[in-house]
């Protein structure tokens, strides 16, 4: 009981002061959805979070995020919940994750995206992507290069009809920076925007900001927050 009660307060006091970060950006608040990354944490707190109102999930690892949800599978509170895939996927794994997430954010080869095209046509289903862009150029990081961007959308309009591609997601190079994020979320911003100009595509969801910067990603229009510690606590060890 001690853990739902402190978790239901950490997760208010997140939506309180998305509120206020919507509120000082001049943005409506249901144009910011809050996604909850429950990687490492177990289904249970899920539920729970879950069960306080949270809808949207981020998972990072596939084979986690998908005992997840079959554990949650028979609890009423989990039944319409939206699991997000936030980590890099291995292009081997595609067909385990094509068609089973809401929404992909990390979408960043041509690899990748021919092996989710792949399982989708056979599904005969379409599948949400973003395409993950590593805005700084750091050699560590997973992510497109921003001068990749315009092949990697023409290659997934022309040869992968079952991919929607929704929009942009970036892990900024200093980790829950706050203020110092915000040039890097301002460049995400302007290459979506270049990219819809390009395109003709609305490209509505812009993935950015955590725990501890999701103030400067909304105030530079991020559609989608993905929020963990702040919510979970500290996240436990991988085993």
């Amino acid at each position: 009981m001690a853990m739902q009660a402190s978790l239901k307060e950490r997760y208010v006091r997140v939506l309180e002061r998305l509120d206020a970060a919507c509120a000082t950006a001049g943005r409506k608040r249901e144009s910011v959805t809050l996604i909850a990354v429950s990687k490492l944490h177990p289904a249970a707190e899920v539920a729970v979070a879950a069960s306080a109102g949270q809808l949207d999930f981020g998972e990072n690892y596939v084979q986690e995020a998908l005992q997840k949800r079959e554990d949650l599978a028979d609890e009423s509170a989990c039944r319409n919940l939206r699991w997000h895939m936030i980590g890099h996927v291995q292009s081997r794994k595609a067909a385990q994750v094509a068609g089973a997430f809401a929404l992909i954010h990390t979408l960043d080869s041509r690899k990748l995206a021919d092996g989710l095209e792949r399982r989708l046509a056979a599904l005969e289903a379409r599948q949400p992507v973003l395409m993950q862009v590593n805005v700084a150029a750091e050699p560590q990081k997973s992510g497109l290069m921003a001068d990749d961007l315009p092949a990697l959308a023409d290659y997934i309009l022309e040869r992968c009809p079952h991919l929607e591609l929704r929009g942009l997601m970036c892990l900024p190079p200093v980790f829950d920076a706050g203020e110092a994020a915000r040039p890097h979320f301002a460049r995400l911003f302007s290459l979506r925007e270049e990219l819809r100009g390009r395109l003709g595509l609305p490209l509505p969801e812009l993935s950015m900001g955590m725990s501890g910067d999701f103030a400067a990603a909304v105030a530079e229009g991020a559609t989608m927050v993905r929020i963990g510690t702040d919510i979970f606590g500290p996240r436990p060890p991988r085993v």
